[in-house]
């Protein structure tokens, strides 16, 4: 069932959006099992900074702990200036060790769309139904992954076309959720995202 949160209605009910098809390999709560608390996030500079530090301390805040990818071991820089220290090598991040991928927004994901290493990783984590979340301009690295086919999205307004030409069934809502994707479109849809996420996670990692 695709969860779609209303932009109209506070109280955050649900609809239901019947995805034309479904790929993927969604295997449930047992995929969970034994699985480590820590999200994977990507960095590199120009990183969208609210949407890399507002999930990073709302899953904190819920038990979790978040770890960024980078392509070198140094400082990166947000698009307003604020400052991430990168936690790993992308080259040596493993999927399994994670239960969970983040991708924020900015300038960052385009740039890191073109490493193999990170198209690959998000393959792993949505074929192993981990959860796949990414926010705004997040959404290229999943379309560049192709494994967005059939699926409930949302994402900046700019990306639209590119989810659509994905194959990305396009919802205009503050938080789309279709299976392990979680989408949102921009900052200002950071508490829903940051809610799903959560919620994600505390139903599925044991």
């Amino acid at each position: 069932m695709v969860k779609i949160l209303a932009s109209f209605v506070p109280a955050l009910p649900l609809q239901e959006c019947k995805p034309q098809l479904t790929t993927g390999k969604f295997h449930g709560e047992n995929a969970f099992v034994q699985m480590k608390r820590t999200v994977l996030a990507f960095l590199d500079d120009v990183y969208e900074d609210l949407e890399l530090w507002y999930p990073k301390l709302r899953l904190e805040e819920a038990g979790y702990a978040l770890k960024c990818a980078a392509p070198e071991i140094r400082t990166f820089t947000g698009k307003h200036g604020y400052p991430a220290q990168a936690d790993l090598l992308l080259k040596e991040a493993r999927s399994e060790d994670f239960c969970g991928l983040l991708v924020p927004g900015g300038f960052m994901p385009d740039k890191l769309r073109r490493d193999a290493k990170v198209l690959s990783l998000t393959r792993e984590f949505y074929e192993a139904g981990k959860l796949v979340a990414f926010i705004c301009h997040g959404g290229w690295i999943p379309i560049s992954a192709k494994i967005l086919k059939g699926k409930c999205v949302t994402g900046s307004l700019g990306i639209k076309d590119d989810l659509e030409n994905a194959g990305g069934i396009w919802v205009d809502e503050p938080m789309v959720e279709d299976g392990n994707l979680i989408s949102s479109r921009t900052p200002r849809d950071l508490a829903a995202f940051g809610r799903a996420l959560v919620r994600f996670l505390d139903t599925h990692v044991k």
